[in-house]
């Protein structure tokens, strides 16, 4: 879809299909809007989110609603320690024509869907979390020298657990680098976990309805590339990730003290990206700082890398971020709307 293409009635209709989108979830996850609006950022942003939580929460339940609701085709993979790249990507099988001729065809693996669940990436070897990254990154899979190209959109939801260490691999940290957000699950208010219960141990379930198609949201993906921002909110997203990295012209004690190493320029790529996201998500069609500040910490959480004095002090990259978004500041002229906007 070509930019500026789309019309007012257009937009309006996407608006409101992704109003439907985030109530029919409702309708089937019990609180957790967040977690919600996080992922549907990075599937408007047509980015890629890593997921963590301790087991049991939902995640595989919320991905399937999802993929119900904008009615895309839906896959998991469960990484292993013994998954090889081939089964994630597919293999050559040798087949047979109708003339008695044999060769070899492609088979399509798992990750040949447009929304698909990695469950427990750091559980299996770095080889394949490669191949899996490097399908995300491009967007395509090569094999024995041909390119497949991957369905659009493309969508990955990767998950680990933050307490299980033993018999995994982490993620390095230019593969982290790789996913738009990272996003934190936590447990139910005592509320939610009632409702949770009330719904689950019946005979009676909650279905969602289709509320968006394939069309409907690579419309989306277009429209978030045409959300302006203002000129002082992109020099706000510079310096937010310019600060992140220690150095002598660091003014801020937090990076000072407990970063190792700060966020490089796809980070600001990405805080641009899920801001104009955020804010189709809410109705607009301009950026305000209240959508940077929102997303500042999803995705900033995998990027920046903490020293052992922050390990100590058992210091989050949550907290810092927290701190930067205190203590940077921001331009107030641009709070309230996208005034000044450049279209970018």
């Amino acid at each position: 879809m070509e930019p500026h293409s789309l019309s007012e009635a257009d937009v309006a209709r996407v608006m409101a299909q992704l109003k439907a989108v985030r109530e029919q979830i409702a309708a089937v996850i019990v609180g957790q809007s967040l977690v919600v609006e996080h992922i549907l950022v990075a599937l408007l942003a047509n980015g890629h989110c890593l997921l963590q939580g301790v087991p049991g929460l939902g995640k595989t339940l919320l991905l399937k609603t999802l993929a119900e609701v904008v009615t895309l085709p839906f896959g998991r993979i469960q990484f292993t320690p013994d998954l090889m790249p081939g089964d994630i990507i597919g293999a050559e099988l040798l087949s047979e024509g109708a003339q008695g001729a044999r060769r070899f065809e492609f088979q399509p693996g798992p990750v040949f869907t447009s929304l698909l669940l990695a469950d427990e990436i750091n559980r299996t070897p770095p080889k394949t979390q490669a191949a899996l990254l490097e399908a995300m990154a491009e967007q395509r899979v090569t094999f024995a020298g041909t390119e497949h190209a991957l369905p659009q959109p493309f969508f990955v939801m990767a998950t680990q657990n933050p307490l299980e260490q033993a018999g995994t691999y982490p993620l390095p940290e230019a593969q982290l680098d790789r996913f738009l957000l990272m996003i934190e699950m936590g447990y139910p208010s005592t509320e939610e976990e009632i409702d949770i219960l009330r719904r689950t141990t019946g005979s009676a379930t909650d279905a969602a309805q289709a509320a968006m198609g394939v069309d409907d949201i690579l419309a989306a993906q277009s429209i978030v590339r045409d959300v302006s921002i203002s000129e002082p909110l992109l020099e706000y997203a510079s310096v937010l990730i310019r600060a992140t990295r220690p150095d002598a012209a660091t003014p801020y004690r937090s990076v000072t003290t407990w970063v190792r190493w700060g966020a490089g320029p796809r980070a600001g790529q990405a805080l641009v990206r899920a801001a104009k996201a955020r804010a189709l998500l809410r109705g607009r069609l301009a950026v305000t700082l209240e959508d940077v500040q929102a997303m500042a910490i999803p995705v900033l959480r995998h990027r920046v890398l903490l020293n052992f004095h922050a390990e100590a002090e058992h210091v989050e990259v949550a907290q810092v971020v927290g701190e930067l978004l205190r203590d940077v500041p921001g331009p107030q002229d641009a709070l309230a709307s996208g005034a000044g906007n450049t279209g970018q």
